[in-house]
């Protein structure tokens, strides 16, 4: 006899519900995990869209997303005759606001040279329009932005055209990214106004100097050391020298370390509430049906028996909740305005950790049943 299922039958609505409702709270358990794994995917995906071997900026810097790093543009032009070097070119980043008829939003302006040896845009999330063609006044944005091709986007003083739209280009804190040429960035970010360049010259100070990047990337030949050559830059110009992995480890480990431990926290704690709802939720049901579990002991249904229908009515309600909160995950991942990774592998292990919890949970219920007196059912 398959009491389990008659008792679920005999209670389906109410016990559908309940499966729905902890599957909703597991549902947010796994929105959780995807916020962690959509983090280190974006704290990634620049670095990896680049395509390079080796991040040069300023000595005694974690630069240059880990720290502000300043270098001159014109040492890409050293760089590129040193050994074991196939390309070198200059790049800016620089965070800021953004505002138009969507909303406000803050995005990193990434500059870069449309005629370098290095382009700074992944052609495979160019969804529409092209790269840039001049040094001056174009744009390429995300498709988030909601701006189209043709539109004019005003930063600083000029007016900027968009020529292109990407899809899933995000920095390595999940902003959109826009670009421009390196002309255009060095403008924005490294030129005073100017009022600014006036007051300054008043106090006998030079005005602000455009020719300044944030870093110099460079690719390596094939055939060489990428760490050798990284090194013998780092001897000859004086600078701080990364290889990409070293850069990725930066990003992970001092980036976004703290972030990924509160939502990590976060995450351990939702399933720990998870549980204990779980637990709750069987040591209720079991009590509603006390009397019912006393006469079938009384007509000698055996402890183990009850035992098991116990513990598979749990894992039943673990598995239908683990469904509904999948379902309810992957219908609002979408809305979120940074990227969730839903992964299955995360999601199996979540599964497994549900079911083993599930069945730890019912044996609060199992041990009411076993200290139930059955003559109990005797008199109502």
């Amino acid at each position: 006899m398959n009491l389990a299922y008659k008792d679920i039958k005999h209670s389906f609505s109410k016990f559908i519900i309940t499966a729905i409702s902890v599957g909703i709270l597991l549902g947010i358990v796994i929105i959780m995990i995807g916020v962690y794994r959509g983090m280190v995917f974006d704290a990634k995906e620049l670095v990896k869209d680049l395509d390079v071997d080796i991040w040069v900026v300023q000595q005694n810097t974690l630069g240059p997303f880990a720290e502000s790093s300043k270098i001159h543009e014109d040492l890409k032009n050293q760089i590129s005759y040193q050994e074991g070097i196939q390309s070198a070119e200059a790049i800016t980043f620089q965070n800021i606001q953004i505002s138009n008829n969507y909303g406000d939003f803050k995005a990193m302006l990434v500059g870069y040279d449309p005629f370098g040896k290095i382009s700074a845009i992944n052609p495979k999330k160019l969804i529409a329009g092209r790269t840039l063609k001049k040094q001056h006044y174009e744009i390429v944005v995300d498709v988030k932005t909601h701006y189209k091709l043709g539109e004019k986007i005003k930063l600083g003083r000029d007016f900027y055209k968009v020529v292109g739209i990407t899809k899933n280009a995000v920095s390595n804190g999940g902003d959109y990214l826009m670009f421009v040429s390196l002309k255009d960035a060095q403008i924005l970010q490294f030129t005073y106004s100017n009022e600014r360049i006036r007051k300054d010259e008043k106090r006998g100070i030079s005005g602000g100097n455009p020719h300044l990047v944030n870093a110099i990337i460079a690719k390596v030949k094939k055939g060489y050391n990428i760490k050798k050559v990284a090194k013998n830059i780092e001897d000859k110009t004086q600078k701080s020298v990364y290889t990409t992995n070293d850069e990725l480890k930066l990003l992970m480990y001092r980036v976004i370390k703290k972030s990924s431990k509160q939502i990590g926290t976060f995450t351990i704690i939702l399933i720990i509430v998870s549980i204990v709802i779980i637990a709750l939720i069987i040591y209720t049901m079991t009590l509603e049906k006390m009397k019912e579990l006393s006469i079938m002991k009384l007509i000698g249904i055996s402890n183990w028996t009850i035992a098991k229908m116990i513990m598979s009515e749990t894992i039943i309600l673990g598995i239908l909740a683990f469904i509904s909160g999948n379902i309810f995950a992957h219908l609002i991942s979408d809305k979120f305005p940074k990227r969730i990774v839903l992964l299955w592998g995360d999601a199996t292990i979540l599964f497994g950790v549900i079911i083993l919890f599930s069945v730890f949970a019912s044996f609060f219920g199992i041990y009411k049943v076993f200290k139930t007196d059955p003559t109990e059912a005797i008199g109502g």
